[in-house]
């Protein structure tokens, strides 16, 4: 593998966090968007707080609700032996009669952590993006940041019962943020929005899920306003068993002198672990695959990714040039956040031409 993780790995762990929700434990720090900001390398966490434990025999899942315009999240308190319901997934409450996930297990809002060196944060105590409103119900998660010009924009999952969709933020300093809404609709995630105009357009890495025909792979799309997208296309990226199952984008497209390089995930379909792929996408036309990693150049096999909340995961939603050394944040297992670097150009040098 081309990256090589960081000796002081795992970086933030759930245990040196604060909860923001009275009463609540935090279970994971993980799967952070990445930027330079001044001085400073911020991450914005997906901090992930789950309810307090139930009596025997029931389970507590947290549950968002509006009061006088004013959104809040608490807690409701399901039987195990309540027939409606599947508790089979950790993670998810599933019910029976319509097949649909009905109630998360835990709450996620996104929080940031700051360095001067990139390796030791300090996280802050308050979310900088807090589920609100009716799509964000069940939490915010896995943001990406992209700079254009001096503004930040943040894209980010938004999980309700309506689904799971892709919504819009941006900010100039890290302390105001303004909400731009959903952009895309369920089930639509893993957007990675390119740092700069190509060919007079926005473009973007995008991953839609077919529910009938077809399997979850990496799309683009392309937007005159970053809130309108069109021009959508699949991004021919071949296939490998480290992906087979599915891939979607990772990191925001790094721009190189050879074209972009897009840090990517995919799973497996003999035990869904995560690894991570790398591609070269053309510099004028990021619908055109020039290169790609055969094998994965980062898959779970470090304690702190193989076990956790979800084990044999690492995947990335954010990475950083610096000089040329590529620096990718990623979460381990749906708990921490690990860091691996890799040499740019021998990272492109290993990639196969397609």
């Amino acid at each position: 593998m081309p990256f090589v993780r960081e000796k002081a790995n795992p970086l933030i762990t759930p245990e040196q966090v604060r909860p923001w929700l009275e009463g609540f434990r935090v279970m994971g720090t993980f799967n952070a968007g990445a930027a330079r900001f001044g001085e400073e390398i911020l991450l914005l966490l997906r901090v992930s707080e789950r309810p307090p434990e139930a009596a025997e025999g029931f389970v507590n899942v947290p549950e968002m609700t509006q009061r006088e315009g004013k959104w809040t999240v608490g807690i409701r308190t399901l039987s195990l032996g309540d027939p409606r319901y599947d508790f089979s997934d950790p993670r998810k409450v599933l019910d029976r009669e319509t097949g649909s996930y009905v109630f998360l297990t835990s709450i996620s809002h996104l929080r940031l952590a700051r360095s001067r060196d990139g390796v030791h944060f300090t996280v802050e105590d308050r979310p900088l993006i807090r589920p609100e409103g009716e799509l964000e119900a069940f939490g915010a998660e896995d943001a990406r940041i992209t700079r254009i010009g001096d503004t930040y924009y943040i894209n980010y999952t938004a999980v309700s019962r309506h689904g799971i969709t892709t919504a819009l933020a941006e900010t100039e300093d890290f302390a105001r943020v303004r909400r731009r809404g959903v952009i895309f609709v369920t089930e639509n995630r893993d957007v990675c929005i390119f740092p700069e105009r190509i060919g007079g357009k926005y473009h973007a890495l995008v991953r839609p899920v077919p529910r009938q025909i077809g399997e979850a792979k990496i799309w683009t799309a392309a937007s005159e306003d970053l809130l309108h997208w069109g021009e959508y296309a699949p991004l021919p990226l071949p296939r490998f068993d480290w992906d087979g199952m599915r891939n979607g984008g990772g990191a925001v497209p790094l721009k190189t002198d050879r074209g972009w390089l897009i840090l990517y995930h995919g799973a497996d379909r003999e035990s869904n672990r995560y690894s991570m792929g790398a591609a070269l996408l053309a510099a004028e036309d990021p619908r055109k695959v020039l290169a790609v990693s055969r094998e994965p150049v980062l898959y779970a096999s470090a304690p702190y990714e193989t076990e956790g909340f979800y084990p044999n995961v690492v995947f990335s939603c954010g990475a950083l040039l610096e000089g040329d050394t590529v620096w990718m944040y990623y979460g381990g297992a749906d708990r921490v956040m690990g860091l691996a670097r890799a040499n740019l150009t021998a990272l492109l040098d290993g990639l196969e031409r397609t």
